[in-house]
């Protein structure tokens, strides 16, 4: 049964009504407009549309091409009004006299009938308020009310008739129901309806396609393209009804609508026609001129447009324009606005094809403001499409801002910008940061050719500025270079400098120092200097905590998990590990700017555990997220690892491939000493795997290393190949070290078990088995046993108590022994509370008590309790414990 609402229009009469103007009244205003054949459905915006002629007033705000006029009308087609709808279209230059003579006309031509007295308009240009009086006393007696659309509103700028209409509104009681559609605000009094609650907005957020709707706009024109693409085209149009439909009639039209979702350009599609027409013809002279100038910026300021157009109403005409949803928003609030990216692209193509010099000169205007108002990416942005190097450079090498092109929010926008630096230029700036931009790209030789360039213009008179960026990228740059001694006397250089420079510019630049720190603890640890590498990381990490510092951080918890992980310290290196993908979680750092580390440690972890499974899906995560600086230690533990597990899985002649790969590139020749025999080591282990003790042994003699690991590495390999005295007498040199790795302590405990056991003195076999076994339980250290060999498990056997102890290695490995973990240990005590949650969540993104304290508005003797109680719930002792006891439960 139709909708009683909508009510059908009458015939033609014999006598067309006149205008009061003496014009007839055109029909085709008061016809709701066809639906066309491709329409998306849009249910909860027809919904809104119906909830809200419950109240007086509702407005469907959007620029051109946002679908307020479709959405509505199929919203009255549908019949989803629940009264009945008058329907008028309105056009500029309506008087109020032709207005209200429309308005009564349309209600006639509904069939909606008015008490005869109400009478029409006599002229165009007003309207008797007696008139108006009637009306509304007409509505408000009316037994039903009658819902008023009136399409494009916005075309009606005189003040007379939004007086008149909002006089009709407000005293019609509830028999009328008004729905307005208008590219801005039209002059009713909004703010009274919104203190009220009488009013329902549907506005430009509410008009924008979702993904799913601009997926289904594509299908009804034939078309299916990747969700990659997809995202493409609904973030450039950012939901623009108008544009989607335009790029989908072109993509109709194209051979690979792929590719031209990727690669169109908006001035050259019809798109431009629309936003030419629709908007900027639109605007007066002056306000098409700021328009056409501010483009060249990402964001538009009143005070930059002025600077750009040399007028000084800029605030004014801006306000006007986002007011009117020019395709200018307001951002946040704010002082500063933004244009539609479509709208800026076509805006950009005009200005170069009616003002060809203009733009690099607007640049130029936008640089020096941006710089003065102490926003440094704009101006460098700027300055580097303006052509001005020298500028730009010199901007971010005096600022001490060097360090954003590594690390930061602007680490993109910047690379971006001087991608196209020329390599020519002279001066010490745009050498240097010629250098930063090719260390950034890994290209050693460019960096190294910059900063020779540079060293030709630094003197004394330079300033500390640029000697310390250069010193910079040195320490920098040692990561790839592996050169300990040069990266240790350019950090002292810039150590000596960093007193130098204004504390206030250093202030502003954290991420200088902490780059550094981290940098040449990297360069300790690529040495194999352990202890020294610590201590570096650990203050690149206390130099870290401000914004800017978030890929140092990471990248020096990633570090230090490696250096734990090197010196068999587990449970430190997972927690340092799992803290550098925190930081990288929270910080959203792209996997470009990830070290990786993170998740090669803990693939050496699992394989240590003997958790085979998540040992390869973490040395995968690893090699796709290598970061920046792919280090030779990264490279080598990485093919460690690799090949344990591929010796564990009983492939040792996979495991000596992945380890030649690595011994053969042309890279190994620079290769650390200690990390040549790491892969000997590793090498030995699939030979004496394939039964091969000579060959294990011709793999360590080859390697001239004084190393514990490798006098252990060669010791078994004697005993392996029948040599036990010899074995001996090389462990029997090994001098008693107590910051030996755990894992090397328990294996030389294991040998020597060993030799005991085929030496027929049991007793000692199993008092250095027990030994062996309490250095390895604390780490659970899984792997080492079980490449020692069965006997370990038959001699374990034959002390049922020691047996009983240690059932974490004779039971069989799980394929998680978190979950092994989880059922030995009890179940929780009793359930957190929401707020000791928090704190638990704080303390996993390794936070301090006093950070932790700050982040929830809560005292540090309150964090201490809460945390007291976490540890006996979790039945722990320390955060680490606490932290991995809720990850084992689901509960992080």
């Amino acid at each position: 049964m139709p909708n009683r609402a909508v009510l059908e229009a009458h015939g033609p009469p014999e006598h067309r009504r006149l205008g009061p103007s003496g014009d007839p009244l055109l029909a085709s205003r008061f016809a709701v407009p066809a639906m066309p054949k491709i329409l998306v459905q849009r249910p909860a915006l027809l919904q809104r549309l119906t909830a809200g002629t419950q109240g007086p007033l509702t407005l469907v705000n959007g620029p051109a091409g946002a679908g307020k006029t479709m959405l509505t009308a199929h919203w009255v087609t549908r019949g989803l009004a629940p009264h009945a709808v008058v329907w008028l279209a309105v056009e500029p230059g309506d008087a109020p006299g032709a207005f209200w003579a429309y308005v009564l006309e349309a209600f006639d031509r509904r069939g909606v009938r008015l008490p005869a007295e109400v009478g029409r308009p006599t002229r165009a240009d007003g309207v008797d308020r007696s008139l108006l009086t009637r009306f509304a006393a007409g509505l408000a007696e009316s037994p039903e009310p009658v819902v008023l659309v009136l399409d494009q509103l916005d075309a009606v700028s005189s003040d007379e008739i939004a007086d008149s209409l909002a006089f009709v509104l407000r005293h019609s009681a509830s028999g009328l129901r008004l729905v307005l559609t208008a590219r801005s605000d039209p002059l009713l009094p909004l703010h009274r309806y919104r203190a009220a609650g009488e009013i329902t907005e549907i506005r430009n957020d509410d008009l924008r396609f979702t993904g799913t709707e601009a997926e289904l706009l594509l299908r009804e024109h034939g078309l299916d393209v990747s969700r990659a693409g997809l995202r493409i085209l609904v973030d450039r149009t950012e939901g623009w009804a108008a544009g989607l439909r335009l790029c989908a009639l072109a993509m109709q039209r194209s051979a690979d609508p792929e590719t031209f979702i990727r690669e169109f350009a908006a001035d050259r599609t019809t798109i431009a026609d629309y936003l030419l027409t629709e908007v900027l013809d639109a605007q007066p002279q002056t306000t098409q001129e700021l328009l056409l100038r501010s483009c060249i910026t990402d964001r538009i300021h009143p005070d930059l447009a002025n600077a750009l157009t040399g007028s000084q109403d800029a605030e004014w005409t801006l306000a006007r324009l986002a007011r009117a949803n020019a395709f200018l928003e307001q951002i946040d609030g704010s002082a500063w606005y933004r244009l539609h990216p479509l709208f800026a692209e076509v805006l950009h193509a005009h200005l170069r094809h009616r003002h060809p010099e203009l733009e690099p000169r607007l640049h130029q205007r936008a640089a020096l403001w941006f710089a003065e108002s102490g926003r440094l990416t704009d101006a460098v942005a700027q300055a580097a499409a303006a052509g001005d190097w020298q500028f730009a450079t010199g901007l971010l090498v005096d600022n001490l801002a060097i360090g954003r092109l590594f690390t930061g929010l602007d680490t993109v926008r910047l690379g971006r910008a001087f991608s196209a630096l020329p390599t020519d230029l002279t001066g010490a700036a745009p050498a240097l940061v010629t250098a930063a931009c090719r260390l950034a790209d890994h290209d050693l030789d460019g960096c190294t050719a910059g900063l020779r360039r540079a060293d030709e213009y630094l003197t004394d008179a330079a300033g500390p500025a640029p000697q310390l960026s250069r010193a910079f990228v040195m320490v920098l740059a040692g990561r790839l270079t592996g050169d300990l001694e040069a990266t240790e006397q350019a950090a002292v250089d810039a150590d000596g400098l960093l007193r130098e420079v204004p504390q206030r510019l250093l202030g502003q630049h954290p991420e200088i120092r902490a780059m550094m720190l981290a940098g040449l603890g990297s360069v300790e640890l690529g040495a194999g200097r352990l202890d020294r590498a610590d201590a570096g990381l650990t203050a690149a990490i206390e130099a870290c905590g401000q914004p800017g510092t978030e890929y140092p951080l990471c990248d020096s918890l990633g570090s230090l998990a490696l250096v734990d992980l090197l010196r068999g310290r587990l449970r430190l290196a997972e927690e340092h590990a799992r803290g550098s993908l925190a930081v990288a979680d929270r910080s959203a750092l792209p996997p470009e700017h990830r070290a990786g580390l993170d998740h090669l440690v803990l693939a050496g972890i699992a394989a240590e555990h003997d958790d085979l499974e998540t040992a390869r899906a973490q040395l995968d995560l690893a090699t796709k997220s290598a970061g920046p600086f792919r280090t030779s230690v990264a490279v080598v533990e990485a093919a460690v690892i690799a090949s344990r597990l591929a010796t564990a899985s009983g492939d040792s002649e996979e495991a000596l491939e992945i380890l030649h790969a690595v011994g053969s590139s042309s890279a190994s020749a620079q290769l650390p000493d200690w990390t040549l025999d790491e892969l000997a080591i590793a090498e030995s282990i699939a030979h004496l795997a394939r039964a091969d003790p000579d060959a294990a042994l011709d793999v360590l003699d080859a390697v001239a290393c004084d190393r514990r690991e490798h006098a252990v590495a060669r010791a078994r390999a004697l005993l392996a190949k029948g040599r036990g005295d010899r074995a001996l007498e090389v462990l029997a040199g090994l001098p008693a070290d107590e910051s030996a790795s755990a894992t090397s302590l328990a294996q030389t405990c294991l040998l020597r078990a060993q030799a005991a056991a085929e030496g027929g003195r049991p007793e000692e076999a199993l008092r250095l088995l027990r030994r062996a076994l309490g250095l390895g339980r604390p780490e659970e250290l899984r792997r080492v046993f079980i490449e020692s060999g069965p006997w370990v498990t038959r001699l374990l056997r034959q002390d049922p108590l020691l047996a009983k102890a240690h059932a974490w290695l004779l039971d069989d490995a799980p394929a998680n022994p978190r979950g092994r973990a989880r059922e030995q240990l009890p179940a929780v005590v009793e359930p957190l509370t929401e707020r000791e949650g928090e704190v638990l969540r704080q303390a996993a993104q390794m936070l301090s008590t006093d950070e932790i304290a700050a982040a929830l508005y809560l005292s540090v003797n309150t964090v201490k309790t809460h945390l007291k109680s976490i540890y006996r719930k979790l039945c722990v002792t320390r955060r680490g414990e606490a932290v991995h006891r809720a990850r084992d439960l689901g509960m992080l």
